[in-house]
């Protein structure tokens, strides 16, 4: 692998969207929303982006284009939005457009609750064209994340205006959410759909230990906090089981924790080898964890980038199948956010001594 810094001097950097045309953007939790060129280098702070319930791990959070923004310039952005007292996973849809935000829409906003935590809020497309988004359960109220009338601990499949699909599995369900898509999630802040095959991932946090990455199926249980492999910070038991009928196993699970982050499906031509493996990236580890998978089986894992010591929050595969690592901080430096990308050196040509003749 070679690696490089593509941008750097981010205050908690924690979104990262590559746009049609090789430029990026890159979200900030506590700051804000920033235009890169193609090249990482910084081309503007985007104006008019809805402010944020900023507070322990609230703030804003996502961004994704819509599939088809090189016609329509259309964003998504997920937020931390409200009081300590009553505050939300939002979403809004805007228009890019002259380094602003324009046309601002909120499309969803999920269950309030009274904590600044485990706001779940990362964003994907499905192949279909409909929006998936992560919710957490707010912590106090991990009992949500069971509920089919609360939003929290949730995937949560939208169409790309915020309305509902009418295939979700509890359209028309008497006490139940029709935007829910899967449930019984605690923190879900990686998401990932494959571009190859349109299977859906979601990482998600423990609480001291059972961090997870899920196959994510429609209606499908996930047992939080009935199931979990973790047990409360305090050391004592959340639950007595690990798994329960009905309620599906995680594909790998991390017991010490690792802080997990976000996910990618590596779909590329620069590292063949790597097709259909799965990249972790993990905040408390301080490590990218590449995940070396054969249909529903792990084959073996493997730490990357473990010498850097920093907290990694997102990945992303790029185009021309470069990673893109997204760095929240390297130790306690302010300002050490950064992009790095991985990409395969480039073997220089071999020599030919022209001294010598030729046969």
């Amino acid at each position: 692998m070679q690696v490089e810094v593509f941008s750097q001097g981010f205050d908690a950097p924690w979104g990262f969207e590559l746009l049609p045309d090789g430029r990026a953007l890159v979200t900030e939790r506590t700051a804000g929303l920033t235009l890169l060129a193609a090249d990482g280098a910084r081309l503007a702070t985007i104006e008019n982006v809805p402010p944020s319930f900023v507070k322990l791990q609230g703030g804003l959070f996502d961004v994704v284009a819509h599939p088809q923004f090189a016609t329509n310039s259309t964003l998504y952005l997920s937020l931390a939005h409200g009081t300590q007292k009553h505050n939300t996973t939002r979403v809004v849809r805007a228009v890019l457009r002259d380094n602003a935000l324009v046309d601002v829409t909120v499309i969803f906003d999920s269950t309030p609750k009274g904590t600044a935590v485990h706001y779940g809020g990362r964003l994907a497309f499905m192949l279909d064209g409909t929006l998936l988004v992560t919710t957490g359960e707010g912590a106090d109220y991990r009992e949500h994340a069971q509920r089919l009338d609360s939003l929290l601990g949730k995937v949560i499949r939208l169409n790309d205006d915020g309305t509902i699909p009418q295939d979700n599995p509890f359209v028309g369900r008497d006490q139940a959410q029709p935007a829910i898509w899967s449930y019984g999630h605690r923190n879900p802040q990686g998401l990932c759909v494959d571009a190859k095959t349109g299977s859906v991932y979601v990482a998600e946090h423990g609480p001291r230990g059972g961090d997870e990455v899920n196959f994510i199926e429609r209606q499908a249980n996930y047992g939080w906090p009935i199931a979990t492999h973790g047990i409360d910070y305090p050391g004592s038991r959340i639950s007595p089981f690990d798994s329960y009928p009905g309620m599906r196993e995680p594909l790998v699970y991390w017991t010490p924790s690792i802080g997990v982050g976000g996910v990618a499906v590596y779909r590329g031509e620069m590292f063949p080898e790597w097709d259909g493996d799965i990249f972790i990236t993990a905040l408390g580890g301080r490590h990218l964890r590449r995940i070396d998978v054969a249909g529903a089986e792990v084959v073996k894992q493997e730490r990357l980038l473990e010498d850097l010591q920093a907290r990694f929050r997102q990945v992303e595969i790029g185009r021309d199948g470069a990673l893109y690592v997204v760095v929240e901080s390297i130790g306690d430096r302010p300002h050490s956010g950064r992009i790095l990308r991985i990409t395969r050196p480039i073997r220089p040509a071999p020599t030919v001594d022209s001294s010598r003749p030729s046969t």
